[in-house]
């Protein structure tokens, strides 16, 4: 399938999609957030693909959605054709690892875009923050929510109330990122950590992403009885048994992601 808005490059069971409107500091328009949508769907399909790269330029993850497109929006249009609903969370749906390499400029959506990924690395030079309200509204793809569950309410009504940016520094020690990298090997070493996902049985990466996202939308005890339900289905797994066996054999796995 051809995109006119994003770039797709396998590189075996890695997937790198690099979001390709430089000319606006890749501003995320409809029809970025529908292309997006659909190569997600079609890799999540992919039997060959373990682990997937979002990025953007060495200026900009994203600069945020496209006010431009944004503006001529009233309630009626926003309520009935589902802004944001619509097409702007497919990343939270896709049940592959997702890896946000972030550089230069992460504002508004495309902060929250970036947090939507599983695994966030951002580049010396990375830069995040909730503008909205500097245009009269605030953020509306989790911004306000996921943002506080990352680096809690003091940080988040900072940013979402001063409109400031934060840098990779920062948001290191916030909480907001996992890992902060030389912006020159911002692409190697996101690839390099989504082939080490990748090296892992599909099946063990994604009931991992499944319990670690449960601990967001339940209390302790009913995440803790939902890790030991997907324990005990592991139990289950050809790759379980294969992954003690070649443990107790000292010999690598054989993965049949199953």
């Amino acid at each position: 399938m051809k995109y006119n808005n994003i770039l797709l490059e396998k590189r075996e069971a890695v997937a790198v999609i690099r979001l390709n409107r430089p000319e606006v500091y890749n501003a995320l328009n409809n029809a970025l957030m529908n292309e997006l949508s659909d190569v997600l769907a079609e890799l999540d399909a992919d039997d060959g693909i373990r682990s997937i790269v979002l990025t953007g330029n060495d200026k900009a993850f994203a600069a945020g959605a496209d006010i431009s497109e944004v503006r001529t929006l009233d309630f009626s249009r926003a309520y009935r054709e589902g802004f944001v609903s619509a097409n702007w969370e497919a990343v939270t749906r896709c049940r592959k690892p997702v890896i946000a390499a972030v550089a230069g400029l992460a504002l508004g959506g495309g902060c929250e875009l970036a947090m939507m990924c599983d695994l966030l690395i951002a580049a010396d030079n990375a830069r995040f923050g909730q503008p909205e309200v500097k245009v009269g509204t605030l953020p509306g793809a989790g911004g306000t929510q996921r943002l506080t569950r990352a680096i809690g309410k003091a940080k988040a009504m900072d940013l979402c109330l001063t409109g400031r940016m934060m840098d990779a520094e920062e948001a290191e020690r916030s909480g907001l990122v996992s890992r902060v990298v030389p912006a020159a090997e911002l692409l190697e070493q996101a690839v390099s950590v989504a082939n080490e996902i990748a090296s892992y049985s599909l099946m063990a990466t994604m009931i991992n992403k499944d319990a670690v996202n449960q601990a967001f939308e339940t209390t302790l005890k009913a995440g803790v009885d939902y890790e030991r339900r997907l324990l005990w289905s592991s139990f289950a797994s050809e790759d379980r048994d294969e992954g003690m066996s070649a443990f107790l054999e000292k010999r690598q796995p054989r993965w049949k992601h199953r």
